[in-house]
């Protein structure tokens, strides 16, 4: 690895963001620039508790892994999407395997857990339920022990510069100056949006950028309105949230109400098993009649061994790990994003997209449990294999847009404080687990009058762009579908089995108009259709 102090080059490809998709591009490219936010490896996957899962083990085959993402997917995932990253699942193992993390074991064989949405077993996870941090702590040394790998640190992408035909830099903010870096390929891999919702658990720099930055470009971005609410986020005054894993319910734990009492089971067949959507809906109605806490207390003094993040986030808490735990829903991840293909590919030439920042389809209207990780890495692969290769970097979504360069470009100066944490406040309230139409419209007035409080903000103006998008698309999908929960219209509607497909530079007769914080204008047009069968 070596570190950038100059932006004065033209470098060969730009990956922004070093969580596991941006960490895996650089390895599986070499001879790039990788771009972080903060220090290498910062961000949401080193967090994750939950594992990767890998239809290896007895009885179980890609086919199946597939057809559970495709039923929790609520009709949306993209049917060769999920085929494809279930089937380069065995391959991102042995991968990862290569690089020595720690992965769990049962005698000879990897450890395989079982999560929710799950028909079998397949969920490998490495040092317990700290398996996202034992995988970024590896590939992170790996990265240092590269040559050929440009490191620039605490550097904010700003923008994305293009000539109205492709990509021609990014542009960066590091230590308070507007910079460029020169390429003619970018791979945004920034992660996701928490910090648009004021109970999170996301880091603190998930505050969206890449697909705001990709609306300000003209980018074509899907389904904002799906976003997923973990179940059980420890119930404290922390921000972000602390997550207690799903494997914690997968090893037997389940959810009681004020009363003591187990309601899942009236809920759903799988109970504290069933999707995450329907998981946190419950436990959301729940607390409105009192607290709910997660009781893991059979597992006894083995909660220490099998779960020690969980236990040790209690005892940061001030809880007692081995007494039932006040949890609460919280955001947890976002299925939709840049629009891309199965190879990362956008709708602007030269910018490519993977991990949480991007949808390939795979996802649709609600993520199965510990894809996320999977499709990063199997993505983040096939991503380094078109820049490397002759393969054309644009996707079969492409439309003019107008040139955007450095004289077009402010610097963000600093946050209104106040105005995001209002802002994140209202997107919880509206757009959070359970929404309704006078909501997501009320939640509009107040963010318009928010409006000029954020956008000059480095974070506000980001989360501007998202907050409007997300809550537009889910006032334009009438119908409750995975994550996307509509109480005044519950059901599902097989004519909306599309995904919803929005761009800046869509005819405004085609749906409502939308209004940007870069002072440009969007629509959310009729959804594509075709994304499978409800």
């Amino acid at each position: 690895m070596t570190t950038s102090n100059s932006a004065s080059v033209d470098h060969r490809a730009v990956v922004v963001g070093s969580g596991l998709a941006g960490l895996t591009v650089a390895l599986e490219l070499g001879g790039c620039t990788l771009v972080t936010r903060t220090a290498l490896g910062d961000g949401a996957s080193g967090w994750a508790q939950g594992g990767i899962a890998a239809a290896i083990g007895p009885g179980d085959d890609p086919v199946l892994h597939a057809a559970d993402t495709i039923a929790v997917s609520a009709g949306l995932s993209d049917p060769e999407v999920a085929q494809a990253v279930a089937a380069g699942a065995a391959e991102r193992i042995g991968w990862l395997d290569g690089l020595a993390v720690p992965f769990d074991r049962d005698g000879d064989a990897l450890a395989l857990g079982r999560e929710a949405g799950h028909r079998r077993s397949r969920i490998v996870h490495a040092a317990g339920d700290a398996t996202g941090a034992a995988v970024i702590t590896r590939l992170r040394a790996a990265v240092e022990a590269r040559d050929d790998i440009t490191v620039v640190t605490d550097a904010r992408a700003v923008d994305l510069l293009h000539d109205g035909g492709r990509v021609t830099g990014l542009a960066i903010e590091r230590a308070g100056r507007l910079e460029v870096l020169t390429t003619r390929a970018v791979v945004l891999a920034t992660g996701g949006l928490g910090h648009l919702f004021a109970r999170t658990t996301n880091p603190a720099i998930a505050t969206g950028d890449g697909v705001a930055m990709a609306l300000r470009a003209g980018v074509s971005v899907r389904d904002p309105e799906f976003v997923q609410f973990h179940p059980t986020a420890l119930d404290t005054s922390a921000d972000p949230l602390p997550l207690v894993t799903e494997a914690l319910r997968g090893a037997g734990a389940v959810l009681r109400d004020h009363e003591g009492r187990r309601f899942l089971t009236d809920v759903h067949p799988d109970a504290e098993l069933a999707p995450r959507d329907v998981v946190a809906r419950a436990n959301f109605a729940a607390r409105g009649r009192g607290p709910v806490v997660l009781d893991a207390t059979h597992l006894g003094a083995d909660i220490e061994r099998r779960f020690p993040t969980v236990v040790g986030l209690a005892r940061a808490a001030g809880l007692d790990p081995f007494e039932p735990l006040p949890v609460t829903p919280a955001q947890h991840y976002a299925m939709g994003g840049i629009a891309t293909d199965l190879d990362g590919r956008t709708s602007l030439p030269g910018l490519l997209a993977c991990g949480e920042v991007a949808s390939t389809g795979l996802h649709g209207a609600n993520r199965l449990a510990s894809n996320s990780l999977l499709e990063a890495m199997v993505v983040a692969r096939r991503v380094a294999a078109v820049l490397s290769g002759d393969t054309p970097v644009v996707a079969d979504l492409g439309h003019a847009r107008t040139p955007r360069r450095l004289a077009d470009l402010t610097l963000p100066t600093g946050d209104d404080l106040a105005a995001v944490a209002a802002l994140r406040a209202l997107m919880w309230e509206h757009a959070g687990p359970i929404r309704d139409g006078e909501g997501l419209q009320t939640g509009l007035e107040r963010f318009g009058g928010l409006l000029p409080r954020l956008v000059t903000g480095a974070d506000g103006r980001n989360l501007a762009v998202l907050a409007e998008v997300v809550l537009r698309a889910a006032l334009a999908r009438t119908e409750s579908r995975g994550a996307h929960h509509r109480r005044d219209h519950p059901a599902l509607d097989p004519a909306q089995a599309r995904s919803t497909l929005l761009d800046t530079t869509t005819a405004a007769d085609l749906g409502p108009r939308v209004t940007l914080a870069a002072a440009t204008s969007m629509s959310v047009p009729p959804a594509v259709p075709g994304r499978g069968a409800p």
